[in-house]
């Protein structure tokens, strides 16, 4: 079998595979209409040639406030980075290794103040590397050439709408997509750290991302082009939107780009290597197949393989909707860039182009970010499995307060105020777990810490050694619950009677109240005293000791306040309705209470479908004060915070960097890199600054 037989064959089966796998996520927008690429499209002649000196892998258009100062900033191969203006006429030159992928991305702030970035691959050194525009110049601002670790082919860049970070994604010839978040040091030096690693069974040739919707596009060259949530706090959620010999591509996948005409004119463009052709997708409508054309020089002369392309939605001259910057390494005169005219290409095709985009504005996360400043070592299980924690602050050294955490497959860990683990005890499914001080044991105040255990359906009890810094089981035997699923659990202390309660609830809504009680042998057993149910499945809650309010987050409907007393009955108050306020997308999961004294102060709730954090105030008509988002910090090398179960939140000092409190936080998805789950550290402060809160002093 000859080699291009073998390489169509082989491109077909890769291309089936994809289909089956399309199919099953759900992704192949094309699929229900598989057709043959169309005869006699429409020919769209470049409005500009622009010679290049050197090769010509990959071209930007790169936006100034003044219009004569755009520039093209071409990725010349091993003459580095060339800037020529936008007749063609060649500016200058700049060292960039051998340049090969190019991306651009406005807003990103060095030192405080907002630059043009610029990411380069370095293919002789498989590498990234970073550029400010200064004075229509790239400027290098790297603070290191960035290794991959894998042949490079191309990068792009996304700035996360969700969180506001930016990312470079690179890809390589064995499959990968690295992507990895952006930051600038104090210095001003440029560098980046690993968010997330996807992975391809062949080549990426090209990638182009979409800030508006956080989608990523990949191009698998003998496959087809991809789609990807681009967001590396979220499921990657692949689709594939058109494939080699299946779709509309012939052989081989080719280069993509995104242009934004606003509502109803937004588009993916992609080539087919093999012939040329340009195919123009849909992206309000699910990727949606819309027409394809091909390209020419100015000269009538066919652009036989278009090479990297870039749509830039900004009039120019000549260009009033933009420019498609199209690669023709193969050039009869040479390696060039054309400029083809948005407004042509989209006439040709009877397709509107919209009102342009203008892509130097800088969208701000959807809510005021924090960062954590600390999080704990990963639990020791995989998937999902850190849940809970709890706080003892240290009142005499603030410094010495500990973390628990729940390891929901494994047990509870105990942690230090850096993180690291200082106990782990292997006693079952433990789900969540919370704590109070003044217990008394045997004529003395312990801190006493419980945990709703799954695996013995039962309550686990410890008490909590702060001298020693260790958990010792206190249970008097095995206290069951008579649970199907002991699941949400918290505790509380009455002002009114000194008692000491524990709250569990089923999975199925059911919950229960047991005080516990000296079992006079220097255990605690715990005695049944209260039943309630909510209408569906419940978790988080937090009482508050000093009003006598139990608050209890039913996941798929809202906040409820009712009595935490025994006697208390099962009368509810809506604190916070989900459908009645769009900050909130459930489930809704953790709660905690953060104390400024005298009945005042604020209630935080995990708002689990967003990734973002609700405060309420404590007293009063309990109004919704606002929300917040845990986002990266590439300096400290701490990722965001996403998909949270449980949190805490303490106003009392926990050390440096937390003398008002902390909310300690389960991070569902912890990447940068990604590893098993773990809990972050958010000092209050942070909090009380972005939504203009009290702390207490």
């Amino acid at each position: 079998m000859g080699a291009t037989m073998t390489r169509r064959l082989t491109n077909k089966l890769l291309g089936a595979s994809a289909l089956v796998l399309a199919m099953a996520t759900g992704g192949a927008a094309w699929a229900q209409d598989v057709v043959a690429p169309a005869v006699g499209a429409p020919v769209v002649a470049a409005a500009l040639d622009t010679r290049s000196t050197g090769e010509a892998s990959s071209g930007v258009i790169v936006l100034d406030a003044d219009a004569r100062r755009h520039r093209l900033v071409s990725a010349a191969g091993l003459a580095g980075l060339e800037v020529l203006d936008l007749t063609g006429a060649r500016l200058g030159q700049v060292p960039a290794g051998e340049a090969g992928g190019l991306d651009v991305r406005y807003g990103f702030p060095i030192k405080g103040r907002p630059e043009t970035l610029l990411v380069s691959t370095d293919k002789t050194d498989n590498a990234l590397r970073f550029f400010a525009m200064r004075d229509g110049a790239p400027v290098e601002v790297g603070a290191r050439s960035v290794p991959l670790g894998f042949a490079v082919e191309d990068v792009c860049m996304l700035r996360n709408a969700s969180d506001g970070g930016l990312y470079a994604v690179a890809v390589g010839d064995g499959g990968e997509i690295e992507q990895l978040l952006l930051y600038a040091d104090a210095e001003g030096r440029v560098d980046a750290r690993s968010a997330r690693r996807i992975n391809l069974p062949s080549k990426i040739k090209y990638c182009v991302a979409d800030d508006a919707t956080g989608q990523l596009y990949a191009s698998q060259q003998a496959v087809g082009v991809w789609r990807f949530n681009g967001d590396p706090e979220a499921d990657a959620a692949p689709a594939l939107v058109d494939a080699a010999g299946l779709g509309r591509i012939s052989e081989e996948s080719g280069s993509l780009a995104l242009y934004d005409g606003g509502q109803g004119a937004r588009y993916l463009i992609a080539t087919d290597a093999s012939s040329g052709r340009l195919f123009v997708y849909d992206q309000g409508a699910g990727d949606a197949y819309l027409g394809t054309a091909s390209l020419t020089g100015r000269d009538g002369a066919a652009i036989k393989e278009p090479g990297a392309l870039q749509a830039v939605g900004v009039s120019l001259a000549g260009l009033p909707s933009g420019a498609l910057v199209v690669t023709d390494e193969d050039a009869a005169a040479g390696p060039d860039y054309k400029l083809v005219s948005i407004a042509a290409l989209t006439g040709a095709l009877n397709l509107s182009a919209g009102t342009p985009q203008d892509v130097r504005a800088v969208v701000a996360p959807r809510f005021p970010a924090v960062v954590a400043v600390a999080e704990t070592a990963p639990v020791g299980s995989p998937g999902d499995a850190a849940d809970d924690p709890a706080v003892w602050a240290d009142p005499t050294h603030p410094a010495n307060s500990l973390v628990i955490g729940t390891d929901k497959k494994a047990g509870l860990n105990l942690y230090d105020m850096q993180g690291r683990v200082l106990q782990h005890l292997p006693d079952g499914k433990m789900n969540n777990v919370d704590l109070r001080e003044g217990f008394m044991l045997g004529g003395r105040p312990v801190v006493l810490v419980t945990a709703s255990d799954r695996t013995n359906k039962a309550i686990a009890i410890y008490r909590l050694d702060t001298q020693a810094r260790r958990l010792i089981n206190v249970a008097d035997g095995v206290q069951p619950t008579g649970q199907g699923d002991p699941y949400g659990q918290c505790m509380y202390r009455s002002a009114r009677s000194g008692k000491t309660y524990v709250f569990i609830n089923d999975s199925n809504g059911e919950k229960r109240q047991w005080e516990l009680v000296d079992a006079g042998n220097g255990k605690v057993r715990a005695v049944r005293v209260r039943d309630f149910a909510f209408s569906s499945q419940v978790e988080g809650c937090v009482a508050d000791d000093a009003t006598g309010q139990l608050y209890v987050a039913e996941e798929d409907v809202g906040l409820w306040r009712l009595s935490a007393e025994p006697d208390g009955g099962a009368a509810m108050t809506m604190v916070a309705r989900i459908s009645d306020n769009p900050a909130l997308k459930d489930d809704m999961e953790g709660v905690g209470l953060y104390d400024l004294g005298g009945g005042r102060g604020y209630l935080v709730a995990s708002s689990q479908g967003n990734d973002s954090y609700a405060v309420f105030r404590r007293e009063g008509d309990q109004a919704y004060l606002g929300s917040f988002i845990v986002v990266a910090d590439g300096a400290r090398g701490i990722d965001g915070v996403s998909e949270t179960d449980g949190l805490e939140v303490t106003s009392r000092n926990l050390g440096p960097g937390f003398e008002h409190g902390a909310m300690i936080a389960q991070d569902g998805r912890n990447v940068l890199p990604g590893e098993n789950q773990n809990f972050k550290y958010v000092p209050w402060k942070s909090i009380a600054d972005a939504l203009g809160l009290e702390v207490r002093r």
